[in-house]
């Protein structure tokens, strides 16, 4: 139920996005989600492969710090409201979303988000508890993979 997703600290210049992006590339690994967030002087590249020890040894190598966090694909109905629902259901149970962002696919008239909370098993059993699909690592490559 949990994904690893690798995180990087980039100067914010132009062109620094490019050599992770180019490593991960030549090694054939896929990004299959991706943040970057911003200040004015960094930013910080959040993203989920498949493989992520081979990722993070690949990216390791040329040089980059990579930080390991815990992360939860939560299915969401692609509807008005359908987010206020997973909300609702994290805030019942004490727990905070650090951030989140979009899977870029959809099954049917439900969606994916990514989020990373404050408590990740918690999370997941509040989502579960309320019957909210929360994505397992193959189902959710399974579902990539197929579009």
């Amino acid at each position: 139920m949990k994904l690893h997703q690798l995180s990087l600290f980039l100067e914010n210049r132009p062109g620094h996005l490019i050599a992770p992006c180019k490593a991960l590339a030549e090694a054939g690994i896929n990004i299959l989600t991706l943040s970057v967030a911003d200040t004015q002087r960094f930013g910080i590249l959040r993203f989920v492969v498949r493989d992520w020890e081979k990722a993070k040894a690949v990216l390791t190598e040329r040089g980059h710090v990579v930080n390991v966090t815990e992360v939860v694909a939560v299915e969401v109905t692609d509807r008005p409201g359908g987010l206020v629902e997973i909300l609702e259901t994290i805030g019942a149970a004490g727990v905070n979303v650090d951030y989140m962002y979009a899977f870029t696919f959809k099954r049917g008239e439900r969606g994916a988000l990514l989020f990373r909370f404050d408590d990740t098993d918690r999370g997941i059993a509040a989502l579960k508890a309320k019957g909210i699909g929360v994505l397992g690592c193959e189902e959710l490559y399974r579902l990539l993979e197929a579009k």
